[in-house]
């Protein structure tokens, strides 16, 4: 699995777990991450294949990892669930994500040295094997390079008003109702389940 998917041990653990059961309702999971504090939250990201995922979604999401979460127990202490959707200036966690987004803005940055640099911005331009193309602006010319997948180290979608727009067609197409740019008003939802696993734990 992808480390931009999962990068801890914890969290690859937790993804074998997890989205098998996300697959089942006809969803992916995009990013999983086990984060500390005084009580952990387990943050799930999840998106239909062809994008557009809703509220009502994200809440059958927690409902299904929640009881599969009881019965496999992988995290020792308390924790709250969080399920959401990638949002507009997502994450690109998976090579078919920088297909998918061909033409759009995006930062990249590789787990090692590249030329001297780390982090990348540009437009990304497809994938060629196991390479994500990127054309890159350097003295007024555009230039396109190609960077390993397995070189990346973070990858997300830069906002503009072209994302915006193709983000709200697809939320509009999931049936999501939207009245203004507020992203907060469809990007994320906190579930109870989370709660119920962190209670039943103590």
């Amino acid at each position: 699995m992808s480390d931009l998917i999962a990068k801890t041990a914890i969290d690859r653990r937790l993804a074998e777990i997890i989205s098998p059961v996300i697959e089942d309702l006809g969803f992916e999971l995009v990013r999983i991450r086990l984060q500390g504090g005084k009580t952990a939250t387990l943050q799930i990201m999840a998106d239909r294949p062809e994008g557009g995922i809703n509220v009502d979604d994200c809440g059958d999401i927690s409902t299904a990892v929640s009881a599969v979460l009881d019965v496999e127990d992988p995290i020792e202490d308390n924790y709250h669930l969080e399920v959401s959707s990638p949002g507009i200036d997502r994450p690109l966690t998976r090579m078919k994500d920088f297909a998918t987004f061909e033409g759009y803005e995006a930062r990249l940055e590789t787990n090692q040295p590249i030329d001297g640099r780390k982090r990348f911005k540009g437009t990304l331009a497809g994938t060629e094997g196991d390479e994500v193309l990127l054309n890159i602006e350097e003295a007024g010319e555009t230039h396109t390079i190609g960077l390993n997948f397995d070189w990346l180290s973070d990858a997300k979608l830069v906002l503009t008003d072209d994302l915006i727009a193709e983000m709200l067609r697809q939320k509009k197409e999931a049936g999501v109702q939207i009245e203004n740019l507020d992203e907060s008003a469809f990007d994320e939802i906190e579930t109870e389940a989370g709660d119920d696993n962190a209670a039943a734990k103590e």
